[in-house]
């Protein structure tokens, strides 16, 4: 061992460090480096600014969004195996059909300005994106339904919330937040569409996200969509309900609002291609103002 050239000593090293866990993903995810030994990176890393960009000037660390989901499965590593064997489910057959759904949340911190400090001049506000594994549940092979191996006990508690980007910044200023959550954003929809390989209990198994928006608040919601704030008369985040229209019609109500749509009413709100007045443009996008981002989905949690 003690001959080892230097290298190899310090991936021997690495190995040994809390956190670190080899992992792959297939097919490889699109637009993020395949190293797996990443550790704390700049919040604003993954964001190309184009030519009409403001530098975001913020301070934001976050870690890889698929480096913490690994070191999250890592953690429940024994609860994973515990609920195979409370199955009665061979852990041995069991390297495929994992799935496992991840909720979402984020928010501001709220005021966290040095009351005498003299350091560097920064945003008096912060916000925290975070995520709870809510579930791992297994198909085993020739079988219909899937079976829940893992349960997060309680969901909304601290304990089980990891936080993945700490920032600098107001929730209300949607620029800065585009840019350093578009990123996050990115790597999430290419782990949707590729399949974690990680080692739990010795062997190689893989996993499938699905990720769940619910611990947004409405504001966080509104902000991420491009919607107008709360005042707005636009009172709904799914549907184009005015306040008037909402308080004649308590019951009937469906969803009819995506994110697809809400892009499409953005730009039609810039370049305005009916030369309306800003009243009639603002009743053609039903209150969307601002690019939205992220694609919230509305479920209940």
């Amino acid at each position: 061992q003690i001959f080892q050239p230097l290298h190899t000593l310090r991936s021997a090293e690495k190995e040994l460090l809390p956190g670190f866990h080899q992992f792959e993903w297939q097919p490889a995810l699109k637009n993020v480096s395949s190293s797996w030994d990443v550790g704390i990176i700049d919040g604003l890393s993954g964001w190309t600014a184009s030519v009409d960009d403001v530098p975001a000037d913020t301070i934001a660390r976050r870690f890889r969004y698929d480096v913490a989901l690994v070191s999250a499965l890592k953690d429940l590593e024994e609860d994973i195996m515990e609920g195979l064997r409370e199955r009665g489910l061979d852990d041995s057959t069991c390297t495929s059909g994992f799935t496992v759904v991840v909720k979402e949340s984020c928010d501001g911190m709220g005021d966290v300005s040095e009351k005498h400090g003299s350091g560097p001049a920064v945003p008096e506000k912060a916000v925290r994106f975070s995520f709870t594994i809510m579930s791992i549940n297994i198909r085993a092979e020739g079988e219909e339904d899937a079976v829940t191996i893992f349960q997060e006990q309680k969901p909304n508690s601290e304990l089980s919330c990891r936080p993945l980007c700490l920032m600098f910044v107001d929730e209300s200023d949607h620029e800065t937040l585009t840019a350093i959550l578009g990123p996050v954003v990115a790597e999430r929809k290419a782990m949707l569409e590729s399949r974690l390989i990680l080692s739990v209990g010795g062997l190689l198994r893989s996993f499938r996200f699905f990720f769940r928006g619910t611990g947004y608040d409405e504001k966080m919601v509104r902000e991420m969509e491009g919607l107008e704030a709360s005042g707005s008369t636009y009172v709904c985040t799914l549907c184009d309900s005015t306040r008037a229209e909402a308080s004649q019609n308590m019951v009937l109500h469906s969803i009819t609002r995506s994110h697809t749509e809400n892009l499409e009413r953005y730009e039609m709100w810039r370049t305005n291609p009916f030369s309306e007045s800003a009243d009639e443009l603002r009743d053609r996008v039903k209150g969307v103002s601002a690019k939205p981002f992220m694609e919230t989905q509305p479920t209940l949690d």
